[in-house]
This record gives structure tokens, C-alpha cells and sequence, in this order.
């Protein structure tokens, strides 16, 4: 299961007009390819008198589901330069679509290229790109002694606190990077003198800006 990678934050379009053609870029997080294939198709009932709506998409941790569709475009000049955008930029599980209202002035093949690829670029940018991070729900454990040194030496760590429940003894919760599970161990052992009960609950993503 992969750690860390990045997509798109949100779903959003971004229009650009090139010699009188409208380019509406359209992008969106699909971790399968049926989440892929809905949007292309709910885009396509949205924009049914465009000219065009071309489509790619990049989905699995190696990238091993990669489609380009130029629908009636020349070959090669629409689908393939918005899957190039996509893995120039890193992206993961994302799908973008390039809706085209012709307006009367060929662009050629060059132009095409261009255009298309700039309209995926800026549905992108709209969307803005986050970078998701694999982490470990932890759970510590300690006597109520406890609870002031650690939960000022945590806030005051990178380990994002994800709440505090009162009972018998304080229990916090703390999202630990996957990779940093031991470091953390050994950290809160250290600061306890071995005192507190840690125990991992589960794993799931967090979202950061991707700079």
C-alpha cells in the first residue's frame, strides 16, 4: 500500500479562450477507474453541444490504469497532452476532461497540443494539488500525572492531535506518519519513563497543501 503521494484537492473547471475556441478544463480526483469513466460521462451530458470533450485519466499507485481519448479530435493532439500534464505534475488518481467549443479558427496540430494541455493545466491549478500522507491513528495512554508534560510536548511536535478523552486514565489520540511509527514509540517512552500504554487503532490519510 503506497505512503505518500499526490492529486488533486478538489473537483473544479477553469476556462481559457484560444482564437475564439472555448477550452473549459475539468478536473477531479477518481481513485478507480468507474469513479473516472462517471465524471468523464457527467461532464459530457453537461457540455452535449461542445464540439469536443476530450478525456484522460491516471489511476493506481503505478500508474496502471492510463487512458487519453481525443474524442474527434486529430489523433494524439488532445487526450495524450493532457495525460502527459498529469504525469509531468506527479499526480495520482486523477482524471481530467477538456471540453471544446469550436469557434470557427483552426489551430493545427501544434496548436492543439497547446491548448489542451495549457486547459488541463489550468483545471488543475483550480482544483488546487494536496499531497496525502499514510498515517497511524495512535492511542497513548497515561496517568493523569502525565497529561500536561505530554500533551504540551505533542502540540508542540509535528504529530497532529486528534483529541483527548478523559476516563480512568487519558487517552490521546495522535496521527504518527507510518514511517515514523517506532520514532514515536520510543519518543513518548522517553518523556513517560516507559509509563504509557501506546497502541496503533488504524491507518488513513491526511491531506497537506502540496507546494
Amino acid at each position: 500500500m503506497r505512503e505518500n503521494y499526490i492529486t488533486v484537492g478538489s473537483s473544479a473547471s477553469a476556462e481559457i479562450l484560444i482564437n475564439k475556441s472555448r477550452f473549459i478544463g475539468h478536473a477531479a480526483r477518481a481513485e478507480t477507474e468507474e469513479e473516472a469513466v462517471a465524471f468523464i460521462d457527467s461532464i459530457k451530458a453537461q457540455h452535449r453541444q461542445a464540439t469536443h470533450n476530450c478525456s484522460a485519466y491516471l489511476i493506481g499507485e503505478h500508474d496502471t490504469i492510463q487512458k487519453a481519448n481525443d474524442d474527434g479530435e486529430p489523433s494524439g493532439t488532445a487526450g495524450v497532452p493532457m495525460l502527459e500534464v498529469l504525469k509531468k505534475q506527479g499526480l495520482k488518481d486523477t482524471v481530467l476532461v477538456v471540453t471544446r467549443y469550436y469557434g470557427g479558427i483552426k489551430l493545427g496540430g501544434g496548436g492543439l497540443i497547446r491548448a489542451y494541455g495549457k486547459s488541463a493545466s489550468e483545471a488543475i491549478a483550480a482544483c488546487g494539488v494536496v499531497q496525502r500522507r499514510l498515517h497511524h491513528l495512535m492511542q497513548v495512554s497515561i496517568d493523569y500525572t502525565w497529561l500536561g508534560k505530554i500533551e504540551n510536548e505533542i502540540r508542540q511536535s509535528d504529530y497532529p492531535l486528534a483529541g483527548i478523552d478523559y476516563s480512568d486514565a487519558v487517552v490521546l489520540s495522535i496521527h504518527v506518519p507510518v514511517e515514523q511509527e517506532l520514532l514515536f514509540i520510543e519518543w513518548v517512552n522517553e518523556l513517560t519513563n516507559g509509563q504509557a500504554e501506546i497502541e496503533s487503532v488504524h491507518t488513513e490519510f491526511l491531506e497537506f497543501p502540496h507546494a
